[in-house]
């Protein structure tokens, strides 16, 4: 089995969930996250927490993403990680990042079974 942790930015999300529907893959986590790469960051315009426009301009120092975790079929992993590839670049330096890891093992709680029964 394997671990994908895919990071994209928050618009790319209904992409991957299709994906994954359409690979039939059971399920799935997603959480935002903030940090910093290698992208050309951006000026933005400050706000206050009422939204107002104060007329400052800044540079943040992280962006935020979305993160998608799963865990596939070892027969799966290439197939999936070339279709998002196809399906989220734009050639762009925030397209984001896959992150694949090997799962020892995977044990459904509520009725013990074990491997890719429990995915």
């Amino acid at each position: 089995m394997k671990e994908l942790d895919i990071v994209i930015p928050h618009e790319r999300l209904n992409d991957i969930n299709s994906l994954l529907y359409k690979h039939k893959v059971g399920g799935m986590y997603f959480f935002e996250i903030s940090g910093r790469g290698r992208a050309e960051r951006g000026e933005i315009e400050h706000r206050t927490v009422e939204g107002y426009k104060t007329g400052k301009r800044y540079v943040p120092e992280f962006g935020s993403r979305t993160m998608v975790q799963v865990i596939v079929p070892d027969s799966l992993e290439k197939t999936l990680v070339s279709e998002i590839m196809d399906k989220v670049s734009t050639g762009s330096a925030g397209d984001g990042k896959i992150f694949v890891s090997s799962v020892e093992e995977a044990i459904r709680i509520r009725t013990g079974e074990t491997g890719s029964d429990a995915i």
